[in-house]
């Protein structure tokens, strides 16, 4: 059974299409403290709401704050959307096991996410932006549907300068004037071969998921170097 704990609202923004993020505050809560791996997740609940997992997008150990990207469009998201800065929310301890980023010290690690699913993938990057030194090289695979459709595309040049190469691609560019990768991730993997000990963590639809892995495994990564967060 679920144990539920208060958490505010504190900080609201876009996106990307049809996605928003948010900040809660549990600063002063028994969760301070409990976010403890890159990855996790919370259930999340609103009176009158059928009750939702929400993957934490911040770092751990983040000073009580939670980052939480919403994706629009089911009742308890639009309704968190609405909701006043200020307001009160239910959430549960994180949960999950999350990605093993202690396994990617001094690792090539690679990075694979669609739409909503960059939010775990960003609490990994953020968590190795913390202690850079300790990561080899990193690449981000992130697929969207369309251009405007990157959550946390504003982050990217910050993810550059700190040595995480970002490797976007549009599935439906459609008239929008993309000039960049098309297709899926698992398309635009590097030719080269993937370095000793590398490291992939994916979160993405189940059908992305599974392309990647079999292309990882035809380049030769073992299963046990691919992870997800559940």
């Amino acid at each position: 059974m679920t144990e539920w704990y208060p958490a505010t609202l504190v900080a609201r923004s876009p996106a990307a299409d049809g996605l928003t993020d948010l900040t809660l505050d549990v600063t002063h809560t028994p969760l301070a403290g409990t976010h403890q791996r890159p990855g996790q997740y919370l259930h999340v609940r609103l009176p009158g709401y059928e009750e939702c997992l929400f993957a934490i997008a911040s770092p751990p150990g983040n000073a009580g704050r939670w980052d939480l990207l919403v994706k629009e469009g089911a009742g308890l998201a639009d309704a968190l959307v609405r909701l006043p800065l200020g307001a009160p929310i239910e959430v549960s301890r994180p949960k999950g096991r999350g990605f093993p980023l202690e396994l990617a010290r001094g690792k090539t690690l690679l990075l694979f996410a669609t739409g909503s699913g960059i939010s775990p993938i960003r609490s990994v990057i953020e968590s190795i932006r913390l202690d850079r030194q300790e990561y080899g090289q990193v690449t981000l695979y992130f697929g969207a549907r369309t251009p405007a459709a990157f959550a946390y595309e504003r982050d990217f040049v910050e993810w550059e300068r700190a040595g995480v190469r970002v490797v976007p691609t549009v599935s439906q560019p459609g008239v929008s004037g993309w000039q960049g990768l098309t297709g899926y991730v698992q398309a635009h993997l590097a030719d080269e071969p993937l370095a000793p000990g590398t490291l992939a963590f994916i979160c993405g639809q189940q059908e992305m998921a599974q392309g990647v892995i079999k292309a990882l495994k035809a380049r030769g990564l073992p299963a046990s170097a691919i992870h997800q967060n559940f």
